[in-house]
């Protein structure tokens, strides 16, 4: 067997740290949840967060106590209802479940029927739910948006204090793709970075990771690159960056 790339380790545990290992499946079990989580737990770098559906929430907050994994759920999710009060009750449980990190869907429907106040009330209100403790990441469905709808909707989410932007659910027929995450990115920087930027949707192998590493870092620089501004939402990638990083070269 040829030796594994020196490199390609190395950004495999630079990204390590940089995941939201998720798990939305539909069939998903408490099991399924747990030995997810016990995966985690023995590898030999932690992801920033595990993502699961609100039911889960408990598996995983016990299953991973002790470590420095956080636990993130969905609401909102993953229609993107226009109505606030559902996602503000969503929210809430799923915080006073354990939830440490909020992924919500933009109403992206009103948005782009040009209802930015209704779509603006809903990342409010679960904005409001999640109080400073609680990090919250905005999901655009950029599938579904122009490059104009996606600028606009990535500014209405600065302007409404969310701390990451975030491509797609992987529920919709377009997934993450480098275009829109690109326009996202220049709106953060235009903006001096204050917001975050997670990457999700059809992100299956290093390569594709690399991709969105490198827009970030392009625009916002090396240093900019922390789990606290910069994720990627995936299911599959945790075991290829797990194995180089625990393989030897």
């Amino acid at each position: 067997m040829e030796p594994l790339d020196d490199t390609r380790c190395q950004l495999a545990a630079c990204l390590l740290p940089l995941l939201d290992l998720t798990s939305l499946g539909e069939d998903d079990t408490p099991g399924k949840i747990e030995a997810l989580c016990r995966r985690v737990r023995a590898g030999a770098i932690a992801p920033a967060a595990v993502c699961v559906y609100p039911e889960h929430v408990t598996t995983a907050r016990r299953a991973l106590e002790g470590s420095s994994v956080k636990v993130a759920t969905v609401v909102n999710f993953p229609d993107g209802a226009s109505d606030a009060s559902r996602a503000l009750r969503e929210t809430r449980r799923a915080i006073a479940a354990g939830a440490d990190e909020i992924d919500m869907v933009l109403p992206w429907a009103a948005f782009v029927r040009g209802d930015e106040a209704s779509a603006r009330a809903v990342v409010d209100a679960v904005r409001g739910g999640c109080g400073i403790r609680h990090t919250l990441k905005l999901i655009l469905e950029t599938g579904e948006l122009t490059p104009e709808r996606i600028r606009a909707a990535a500014q209405l989410g600065i302007d409404a204090g969310v701390d990451f932007l975030k491509t797609s659910t992987g529920k919709a027929a377009v997934h993450a793709t480098p275009e829109a995450a690109a326009i996202m990115l220049d709106v953060i920087a235009a903006n001096r970075g204050r917001c975050g930027f997670k990457a999700a949707g059809g992100i299956r192998n290093l390569d594709a990771a690399i991709e969105y590493l490198d827009l970030a870092r392009a625009r916002l620089g090396d240093d900019w690159i922390a789990p606290e501004q910069f994720r990627i939402g995936a299911s599959t990638l945790y075991d290829e960056l797990a194995a180089l990083v625990a393989s030897p070269t």
